[in-house]
Parts: structure tokens; C-alpha cells; sequence
């Protein structure tokens, strides 16, 4: 999460009407009934959606929740509106209750508001995100390391076959 400024650095004065992410993530927050990691983890085993809007990147490097659906934030609204051609097959109806899962909990509430706004009057995200769930030690698949070399295979050369 960004830093926020000091006191003694200066902000640039907003624009009439604006709002800061501060004002925008209460206001969104104030709208959902936040899960936290065990009551996730519950709703998910009994039906609840379990949607990971992490970026692949950051789920290969901190893992994954088996059965999570991995629908990544820029394209999240376009996958769960009922009425978009390009949804996916569980967006079935306004009342599927869908729960929001992101790294550390901040991006998630932002996403289930995004969606309370197209009338998935269900959708919701959890309390502390993804880190949170694996400190419950809620089940996790992961981290998938990088790729790297086997110390037995030998080296990809260019050119020819030495014969």
C-alpha cells in the first residue's frame, strides 16, 4: 500500500468535489458485510464464490486458495454483470453471493463495491485479503517458485550438436 504523505511534504489541493482513496475505501466498506478469513472459508464451502482479483504474478509468488476462481480486477465487472455477453458461466443472477479475495484486503473492498454497483447485492470481499487467510492457516495451494535450471540438465547451447 502506498505511503501516505508526511506533514511536511506537500499535497498538491484537490479539485471541488473530490475525494480522497481514504473517503472512497470507507465508503465502500461501509456498503459490504466484510468476511473475515474462517467466515470466507465458510461461505466459500457453502457455495459463496471465491473470486482471487490478484494479478498472476502475485499469486504465483504468495499462492493460491484451491477452488478460487481467478478473475483479475481489470476485468472483474465485464465477468460477473448478468447482463454482459462476455460473463462467466457462474454469473448467473444479481443474487450470487461472491466473495473477494486480493492480497491484503484494501483492492478487494474497492471491487465487491464495484459489483454491489452493477446489483450483486451479495458480493463482498475479506478482512486482511489473501495474507490474512494463510496466517489463519486457512487451505492454501503455494507459492509456486520461478523456474529455475536443474543443476543435472545441462546447458541449452547455440549453434550445432557437438557430435
Amino acid at each position: 500500500m502506498p505511503q501516505t504523505p508526511t506533514p511536511t511534504e506537500r499535497c498538491p489541493v484537490p479539485p471541488p468535489g473530490s475525494r480522497g482513496i481514504d473517503e472512497i475505501l470507507a465508503a465502500a466498506r461501509a456498503r459490504l458485510r466484510r468476511l473475515d478469513p474462517e467466515q470466507a472459508h465458510v461461505a466459500h464451502r457453502r457455495g459463496a464464490l471465491l473470486v482471487d482479483i490478484r494479478p498472476a504474478g502475485q499469486r504465483a509468488a504468495h499462492g493460491t486458495v484451491p477452488g478460487a476462481l481467478a478473475v483479475e480486477r481489470n476485468v472483474l465487472e465485464w465477468r460477473f454483470d448478468p447482463r454482459c455477453p462476455t460473463r462467466l458461466p457462474q454469473a448467473v443472477d444479481y443474487d450470487v453471493p461472491v466473495v473477494i479475495l486480493c492480497q491484503e484486503g484494501y483492492t478487494s473492498s474497492l471491487a465487491a463495491a464495484a459489483l454491489r454497483d452493477l446489483g450483486l447485492r451479495r458480493a463482498t470481499d475479506v478482512v486482511g485479503g489473501f495474507a490474512a487467510w494463510r496466517i489463519a492457516g486457512l487451505p492454501t495451494l503455494g507459492p509456486t517458485p520461478p523456474l529455475r535450471p536443474s543443476p543435472v540438465t545441462p546447458p541449452v547451447t547455440a549453434g550445432r550438436a557437438p557430435r
